[in-house]
């Protein structure tokens, strides 16, 4: 079935399941998708996986791009690439991260977005 331009892109699940199904095709390393329900407002999920060089990562990035623009989505922004060590890619409900490995090493998000979520402590007030 061939998408339009004004056809209303797929669901979360199945956008998820569409990138990563590309990063597998593309051979990414490590592949890691993290839930981000609850932690966030601006995605319900990151996917963070590592490529084995710089063209590497850029290949992953875009064919992931010509698959997400192929299955309808539009707006689809993109940073780094050509000789980045790190390419984002923000469909808008799920976040990519393609790293090198020492720059995926080094920055860690798997830690930072995996640590709990602490509640808030409210205040005791002076007993007077």
């Amino acid at each position: 079935m061939t998408n339009q331009a004004d056809s209303v892109p797929l669901p979360e699940r199945t956008l998820l399941d569409l990138i990563e199904r590309s990063l597998d095709d593309d051979k990414a390393v490590d592949p890691v998708t993290i839930d981000l329900a609850g932690k966030t407002a601006f995605a319900d999920a990151m996917i963070v996986a590592s490529g084995t060089s710089q063209r590497h990562i850029a290949a992953m990035a875009d064919k992931l791009l010509e698959r997400l623009k192929a299955a309808g989505y539009r707006g689809v922004a993109a940073e780094g690439g050509g000789d980045a060590d790190w390419v984002l890619i923000d469909t808008g409900d799920v976040i990519v991260h393609l790293f090198k490995p020492e720059t995926r090493d080094f920055y860690n998000l798997e830690k930072l977005w995996t640590a709990p979520v602490r509640e808030p402590v409210e205040p005791q007030r002076a007993l007077g």
